[in-house]
């Protein structure tokens, strides 16, 4: 996919480079390849005419911005490449030519295109997450007493301690990950049903081709396709659209507690980042508007997931496509997200004595006596927050474990 300037800026190449246009459309040829194969293994197929077919599943071979063009006119991007691949394939082959695409439908194409790249960029997030929540448990350790004043309707409250306001930014990491994972297992399926999903073409040997090719693919072989059976997808966009929000959650505490007038911590700076073009003395969360910008755009992007779901009959008209557009740009936001906030804590500046003045301004109202009451007050919150913390780290080694 081709993305403007602001969602580059806004996101991460390594996320761009997932659901590029070349990547989605060796994506689909990794599907041609795979179903050719596996009718080979199953003997549905000569094994020469699997080895043709796959010697021209290569994207270097097809001209992308051309079959972009034409998918226009033709209604999915499948159907010109599935006619530049039978060409390709007929130079080497006429009778092998035949066989391209054989028992497969559009939509089994692109799906399982989509599928494949959505396997690396959960990937990426799960990467992000691994070290997102490593380094906030470390931080939030270091600070199980460090006394800081809680706010709430933002306005001074009581006393809370750092590491307990951390682990609450921590814990809803942590369940994200472990729900992405959940969700993966059951959404990362091969899409195969052929014309209305049922196989017809290829007939009686139909379930063995769809286990051999989902092995092939190293995907989870379906119950039935799941043309118009969304539930299982939309969930995992959805997952993804409330990691945004649990990372938004941290950009805006961040981004309020970064203020000039308040400045209990900020993001790293130099080598040009947070200035200003304007003010030299200004010191920009940049992380935090990036990770608040992905959150402010995900509700928009999950809803139209959920509006695409009540899809016509066999096969979705209009709403599928939209379902397609919009799937990118919820991993595009969250990895932007999850990127910008791994920078923003690997250098997090702390100020527990700028918090300790900013309880000692308020503290008239909060609680009478002199400063070193403050740690005092903070101990209730240091031992949930040491407690919730034992548990988080041992959820983290689980989920850092090989299975």
């Amino acid at each position: 996919m081709s993305v403007s300037i602001f969602d580059s800026f806004l996101t991460s190449s390594d996320m761009i480079a997932v659901f590029d246009d070349a990547a989605i459309v060796q994506a689909m040829l990794r599907f041609e390849q795979a179903l050719a194969q596996a009718e080979a293994d199953v003997g549905l197929l000569p094994q020469a005419t699997a080895d043709t077919i796959a010697a021209a599943c290569d994207v270097q071979r097809y001209d992308v911005d051309a079959l972009v063009v034409a998918s226009r006119r033709a209604g999915s991007l499948a159907i010109p490449l599935v006619k530049e691949l039978t060409k390709a394939v007929a130079s080497m082959d006429a009778e092998a030519a035949r066989k391209v695409h054989f028992g497969g439908t559009s939509q089994d194409v692109i799906d399982t295109a989509m599928v494949l790249a959505t396997r690396e960029a959960l990937q990426l997030l799960d990467d992000g997450l691994h070290d997102l929540t490593g380094r906030l448990l470390e931080l939030a350790e270091q600070h199980t007493g460090t006394p800081v004043l809680a706010r709430t309707l933002m306005q001074p409250a009581l006393i809370t301690s750092l590491g307990f306001k951390f682990a609450g930014w921590l814990a809803p990491l942590v369940r994200a990950r472990t729900r992405l994972r959940e969700a993966s297992a059951r959404a990362l399926q091969l899409q195969l049903g052929g014309a209305v999903g049922t196989l017809s073409v290829i007939g009686e040997q139909g379930p063995a081709v769809v286990e051999r090719m989902a092995a092939i693919l190293g995907l989870r072989s379906p119950d039935a396709a799941w043309h118009t059976q969304r539930d299982e997808w939309v969930r995992l966009g959805l997952e993804v659209a409330v990691l945004s929000g649990s990372l938004g959650k941290i950009a805006a505490d961040l981004s309020l507690m970064a203020q000039g007038e308040i400045a209990e911590l900020a993001e790293p700076s130099g080598e040009g980042r947070g200035g200003s073009s304007a003010m030299a003395h200004k010191r920009n969360p940049v992380s935090a508007m990036i990770a608040l910008a992905a959150a402010t755009r995900t509700p928009q992007h999950g809803a139209t997931l959920l509006a695409a779901m009540g899809q016509q009959h066999e096969r979705g008209l209009g709403n599928w496509q939209a379902e397609l557009a919009e799937w990118p740009s919820l991993f595009l936001s969250a990895h932007g997200a999850l990127y910008a906030l791994n920078e923003a804590m690997a250098g997090l500046h702390i100020d527990s004595d700028r918090m300790l003045r900013n309880i000692s301004e308020f503290k008239e109202l909060i609680y009478p006596g002199s400063a070193q009451d403050a740690a005092a007050l903070a101990r209730p919150a240091q031992r949930l927050a040491e407690q919730q913390l034992r548990q988080l780290r041992a959820d983290i080694t689980k989920l850092s474990t090989p299975t």
